[in-house]
């Protein structure tokens, strides 16, 4: 009986064994599916932010992702890096803004992150070809 007992003991031992080596496939996608949903709450996050955005750590503290992980998920997912979305999504709110027509150039620049308004104009020159007081008073024109 004694010996069945330690035959039982090491068979168990020996699945637990062969149990723990097996690759976990579930683990693994629902680690990458926890990781997606990290960088689109990150995305969200910066969305929401525009005015005083995150710093890379901050974010990376707040979405629960190293920061390596965090740019390089980012760029993966978004195909741009995390500042580059920020950028891009500002530049994207400020031509909106501007098609609306209920906010000046200056109020625009402040309202997409931006405190210095020539800094604001070299980025939305850079991005669309035109200044943006050119273009707000071209989309005026198109309303009228």
């Amino acid at each position: 009986m004694y010996l069945e007992g330690k035959v039982l003991e090491l068979m168990a031992l020996r699945l637990d064994q062969y149990i723990q080596s097996e690759p976990q496939p579930r683990q693994r996608s629902s680690s990458k599916s926890q990781e997606r949903d990290r960088l689109h709450y990150a995305k969200e996050i910066l969305i929401h932010n525009l005015e005083h955005p995150p710093s890379l750590l901050e974010l990376s503290q707040e979405v629960g992702l190293n920061t390596r992980k965090l740019k390089e998920g980012f760029r993966r997912e978004f195909d741009t890096t995390v500042f580059g979305y920020l950028h891009s999504h500002r530049m994207e709110q400020a031509r909106k803004f501007m098609e609306e027509g209920q906010m000046t150039v200056a109020e625009v620049a402040y309202a997409v992150g931006y405190a210095n308004r020539s800094h604001f104009a070299a980025a939305f020159r850079k991005r669309f070809g035109i200044n943006p007081s050119e273009f707000f008073k071209e989309t005026q024109k198109q309303e009228i």
